[in-house]
């Protein structure tokens, strides 16, 4: 991408798409192209394709999804994989149309089976069934990769696709009814230490394991993929490392200084055991994750108590 280059984020008010955003103007990038989802509906064919047609982009992020946690993704199941399959068919074709230069697919790692071998490479996909509370989101993200692929393969397209692991960080969507683990448990326990509530309840056991990224790290990883990554395999985002449910909402509780006790609701669902990325590829590349955990869940409270609180 050379600096001028004009480059469409879809979703940039999103924490991903915001992230990439803050990262291409940090490192000069000056020709960023953006919609909102008010000035622009990408579930509508029309109003895509008359965009593309009028700006002609060089470069797309396609980030832009209706997102959610285990809540969401359960209740929503045809919003999820309507809505999905809907906006990322009209990007990825009008970037087609248009001659698009390269076009970047973001997935997610809820595309492996529920019991995929740990850590999750890249070539489990397809091998197993799906986690069935996200199975919806899922199965449109896998057909992103394999509609990014078979561009690729009878048009030559230059697409790629990249698969984050569990993402968090400024910008996170903090409503308690559509938000992922760490910002639903951000909020739990600030809410806790400001009515002074004796414990704060957890959903399920405590015990799977997850992989936590910051999104300000994916952000990094996307433009270092963008620039350097042309290959037709998609490419797994992560950090490598894993830690129990609750083991991270203990460092949570002591982020936020809530006092009281933790109380695990076994009658609700745990998801997946454990989801970690092999992200061997990623780092033979040349990439690896810079923010830790702690010091990255850190910035996202201070993120939520300055910036997000009012909005929730």
């Amino acid at each position: 991408m050379e600096f001028s280059s004009k480059i469409y984020i879809a979703g940039h008010r999103g924490m991903v798409g915001s992230a990439i955003h803050r990262q291409l103007v940090a490192e000069g990038y000056t020709n960023i192209l953006t919609r909102t989802s008010s000035e622009l509906d990408l579930r509508n064919q029309k109003a895509v394709f008359d965009f593309f047609e009028n700006e002609k982009p060089d470069y797309v992020f396609l980030a832009a999804a209706k997102v959610g946690g285990i809540v969401a993704n359960n209740t929503y199941r045809a919003e999820f994989i309507y809505d999905n399959i809907t906006l990322q068919n009209n990007v990825i074709h009008a970037c087609y149309m248009n001659q698009v230069k390269k076009m970047m697919f973001l997935g997610s790692s809820c595309i492996y089976p529920k019991m995929a071998p740990q850590p999750m490479n890249e070539d489990s996909l397809l091998t197993g069934t799906l986690e069935p509370t996200n199975e919806p989101y899922a199965i449109a993200k896998i057909s992103g990769i394999k509609m990014c692929e078979a561009y690729r393969d009878q048009y030559g397209c230059n697409y790629i696709s990249v698969m984050p692991t569990n993402l968090y960080g400024t910008n996170d969507n903090y409503d308690l009814q559509a938000s992922h683990v760490l910002p639903a448990l951000i909020r739990k326990f600030h809410e806790a230490k400001i009515s002074n509530a004796p414990t704060v309840e957890i959903w399920g056991t405590g015990s799977p394991l997850r992989e936590f990224l910051h999104a300000d790290d994916l952000a990094a990883a996307c433009v270092f993929l963008m620039k350097n990554y042309n290959e037709k395999q998609f490419v797994n985002i992560g950090t490598g490392e894993d830690i129990s449910i609750k083991d991270v909402a203990l460092i949570i509780k002591d982020i936020v200084g809530f006092q009281g006790e933790l109380v695990f609701d076994t009658t609700k669902p745990d998801g997946t055991p454990r989801k970690l990325m092999d992200v061997s590829k990623l780092h033979k590349l040349g990439w690896t994750h810079k923010i830790g955990l702690k010091d990255g869940l850190k910035m996202a409270y201070d993120d939520f108590v300055n910036n997000r609180i009012r909005k929730q």
